[in-house]
């Protein structure tokens, strides 16, 4: 069969065309010499026309078919010539690109706009949509017909503002981007359609003055503005004007069976919060509030007659009805002495509302209501109980450790000595502070020398508080300015040791593996102990200079606190000391002490001028409190309870750890104790980055939330990585970071009595876990290494850290972290050699097989 189509040479010639053969080709010419049609020769001697050349035939034409049916859209044309439904029909093509004039003037139609599914901005405030919505027919009560609605694009949030005339649109505007630029730092652009409201001269200044971009969107296209323009209004909050509803007191102190809630109107919304404004139909009285019940299916109308004429009514009944209680008395001779007993009075006709309100009888209380006689005590089955008295007696309960202190300390910090020469309270803790120099013999009044540095001094004041926040204690100090030392002259050595807070949980946790009670003690101006090796001078005290010689300094024979070399000499004191009682110092933390005696063993822990400590025999322990007090005075000995910002609660079955005061000061220190709570402290999708084009945010804050978050990470190790990577933007952060950090502070607002907890009864192993998060770093793609470290059941110490270079795969990132938990493992077992407890092996968890 044929394999090509047949063309007629016969009918190419009627059509006017020359046709040419050769041996190897052919071609077809017009009378004007143009080839129109051309060939070569195939093996089987016949002519091929070539596929890049059209016959001229109209049968194939889509346009022209698409006029003869009626001007049929394209698509619908393809179906009907491929698929054969209708006779002498060809095969068509090219339906996609037909362009018809007659088509496009009768029916074309908007451009389609699809739906992005992403934001393309990368932070708040980047980018605002603008829209104007008005004239409503209903104007507000200030008059205004139009609503103003902002969307920021990253976040979605919106505002909404209301303006007379769409002129007042740019002051609006310009109003709403100043209280922006002082709350969050500015707008980048801006994006509004060409109305007359933001395409004006005053738009354009403000934006050009301010660096803000303005885009719009193009003319009579609301689809490039469909954020503002799409934006769905919510309804939920819509009520019916004046519909009855029902107010939640929450004035007054209510009783066990006061009425939570009054009668009120629906009266609107507030202008400055989110809440409601409602009448309270019992006090006449407008008021605002979120805590409202709606009932408009009984809209109830109330006026000021009706109410008059109800309370006359209420004041007749309940007259009446003390008159007649008056002459029937109740039977109440075996009440108690204590019970409270209000004054009888009657009520008649010409008493006001005010005198009634005395009974705590509501005004919108019917006679019928009341049980008895109105001034009568509350019974409760022949037993009756002074609710007023219970409330005071729980708060006094709350608040007795505060009356305690109340008239002997003062709860306000001077800022120098002259405001504390004012106070009464902080002038005895001066005295008392310089009683102690004296009883120490620390220094003595001498001639002031020639040519010898005099280092000066600076009284400071501090509250001392307890775990609940309350204080106890006005503590005045007198300081030296040490910075005024010179090196070699009046100072050699200042290193002294200070204890780890890995240090304190591991002697907490050996406390409860040797399950034994916990100490501590305050040694009372621990640094007026130390013995000094050089020759120092300090000016007298401010405030108490001597009357007859105030130009004569002291010369010291004992330590200062301000200065220098005051801790080493405290530290060598009680070191001597200590290890003249027999006590070893140890090998890895040089503030732990040990005395084994008899298979019994006592534990020293030294926190500068803080000591906690511990024995498996109280006999120890007694003898170490009673050779302390003799050798120093002491302010505190008593059960460990709080230990630098460590709330330790210790009870039979363990030790528990918390922060809960200092969360809380936290909170109310960068003013987000009211904030909402956040589930988790950081996003487990989104990580963070330098974000060089992001906006600068106020350094001292960021500064100040990351060093109060870190040492919160003291107990509570689930903010420890978290608050990590927040703190390597501490150099320059931007608004992203800080975002990031008050997500933190969130998220501790609703874990604020988080803590650990340490159960006795566990055993001896140390067990480390550890993992990394491979090229973690979007900026440098270094890895993360991270671990916690077990004393049996309890965890001891954790860690995250930032690895020194780049890994080139998930093993040697795994790897360096498994070697940095060995490190942390093998101080944990040397400090267990040095309570002498034997660990046995180390064992390490780790999630890599090819590290292992």
């Amino acid at each position: 069969g044929l394999t090509a189509n047949l063309i007629s040479v016969s009918q190419l010639c009627d059509d006017g065309l020359t046709v040419i053969f050769t041996s190897v080709d052919c071609s077809a010419v017009d009378k004007d010499g143009t080839t129109v049609l051309k060939g070569t020769r195939s093996g089987n001697n016949c002519y091929m026309w070539e596929e890049t050349v059209k016959c001229l035939t109209a049968r194939d034409d889509l346009n022209l078919w698409h006029q003869r049916l009626g001007h049929m859209n394209a698509r619908t044309l393809s179906t009907l010539a491929n698929q054969e439904i209708v006779r002498g029909l060809p095969k068509l093509k090219g339906g996609e690109h037909l362009v018809c004039e007659p088509c496009n003037k009768g029916k074309q139609v908007k451009v389609q706009h699809k739906r992005v599914a992403d934001v393309h901005t990368k932070s708040a405030l980047e980018l605002i949509h603008m829209d104007l919505m008005g004239p409503m027919q209903v104007q507000s009560v200030t008059g205004k017909r139009y609503v103003f609605v902002l969307v920021d694009d990253f976040t979605r949030y919106t505002w909404v503002r209301f303006v007379r005339n769409k002129s007042e649109t740019a002051d609006s505007f310009r109003i709403w981007a100043l209280q922006l630029l002082n709350e969050r730092g500015g707008i980048k652009r801006v994006r509004s359609d060409h109305g007359g409201e933001f395409e004006n001269g005053t738009m354009k200044a403000f934006c050009e003055d301010h660096g803000i971009s303005h885009q719009f969107s193009a003319p009579w296209t609301p689809q490039q503005n469909g954020v503002v323009e799409r934006k769905k209004p919510n309804v939920s909050y819509f009520h019916v004007f004046g519909s009855k509803c029902f107010i939640l007191n929450e004035r007054d102190y209510l009783g066990k069976f006061d009425a939570r809630s009054v009668d009120g109107l629906f009266m609107g919304y507030s202008e400055r919060s989110t809440a409601f404004r409602v009448l309270n139909t019992a006090t006449n009285e407008i008021i605002e509030s979120v805590n409202v019940v709606f009932d408009e299916y009984s809209r109830q109308q109330f006026t000021s007659q009706c109410s008059d004429s109800d309370s006359e009514q209420v004041s007749v009944e309940v007259a009446k009805k003390n008159d007649a209680t008056q002459q029937s008395e109740p039977e109440t001779q075996s009440e108690p002495e204590t019970q409270f007993e209000p004054e009888k009075q009657s009520v008649t006709e010409e008493q006001s509302v005010e005198e009634l309100e005395l009974h705590d009888v509501p005004r919108n209380h019917s006679a019928s209501d009341l049980i008895g006689a109105a001034n009568e005590l509350r019974k409760t089955r022949g037993i009756k109980k002074d609710y007023h008295e219970m409330h005071h007696g729980v708060k006094r309960k709350k608040h007795q450790d505060l009356v305690q202190f109340a008239c002997f300390v003062s709860t306000i910090e001077p800022r120098n000595h002259r405001q504390a020469l004012e106070d009464e309270f902080w002038i005895v803790a001066m005295e008392l502070e310089l009683e102690q120099f004296v009883r120490n013999d620390v220094w003595e009044l001498v001639p002031r020398p020639v040519g010898v540095n005099v280092v000066g001094t600076k009284w400071i004041f501090k509250n001392k508080i307890d775990e609940d926040g309350v204080v106890v204690r006005n503590k005045a100090r007198l300081v030296a300015q040490g910075y005024s030392q010179i090196e070699g002259v009046d100072f050699e050595e200042t290193f002294a040791p200070v204890a780890r807070l890995e240090s304190i949980r591991f002697f907490l946790g050996m406390a409860c593996i040797l399950n034994f009670k916990v100490f501590q003690m305050d040694v009372k101006s621990a640094f007026l102990n130390g013995f000094l090796q050089e020759e120092v001078y300090v000016e007298q005290p401010k405030g108490f200079e001597d009357p007859t010689h105030p130009e004569h300094v002291y010369k010291l024979k004992k330590a200062l606190y301000g200065l220098k070399q005051a801790p080493r000499a405290w530290y060598e004191r009680l070191t001597d000391f200590l290890v003249e009682q027999g006590y070893s110092r140890g090998s890895v933390d040089k503030t732990l002490f040990i005395l084994e005696l008899r298979g019994e063993i006592m534990m020293v822990q030294i926190y500068v001028d803080d000591i906690i400590f511990g024995s498996t025999s109280q006999q120890l322990v007694e003898h170490f409190v009673t050779s302390m007090t003799q050798e120093f005075e002491m302010s505190m000995v008593g059960e460990l309870k709080y230990f630098l910002g460590l709330q330790i609660t210790q009870s039979e079955d363990g030790v528990f750890i918390s922060q809960s005061t200092y969360a809380k000061n936290l909170l109310k220190r960068f003013k987000m104790d009211q904030c909402k709570e956040a589930k988790t402290p950081m996003s487990t999708t989104a990580k963070l980055s330098q974000d060089n084009e992001g906006s600068d945010v106020d350094v001292k804050l960021y500064r100040g939330m990351i060093g109060s978050l870190l040492y919160l990470t003291a107990s509570r190790p689930d903010l420890s990585l978290s608050v990590g990577i927040c703190g390597r933007y501490q150099a320059k952060p931007k608004q992203s970071h800080l975002e990031a950090v008050k997500r933190i502070i969130k998220y501790v607002k609703g874990t604020v009595h988080l803590g650990i907890w340490y159960s006795k009864g566990s055993n001896k192993s140390l067990v480390g876990y550890c993992d990394a998060d491979w090229a973690g770093s979007l900026d440098d793609r270094k890895s993360t290494s991270g671990g916690c470290f077990f004393l049996g059941n309890n965890l001891i110490s954790w860690m995250n850290k930032k690895q020194n270079s780049v890994s080139l795969s998930t093993v040697e990132a795994e790897y360096i972290a498994m070697g940095s938990c060995c490190t942390q493992l093998l101080w944990m077992k040397q400090m267990s050699t040095d309570y002498g407890m034997d660990s046995g092996s180390l064992l390490v968890h780790c999630d890599n097989q090819s590290a292992i």
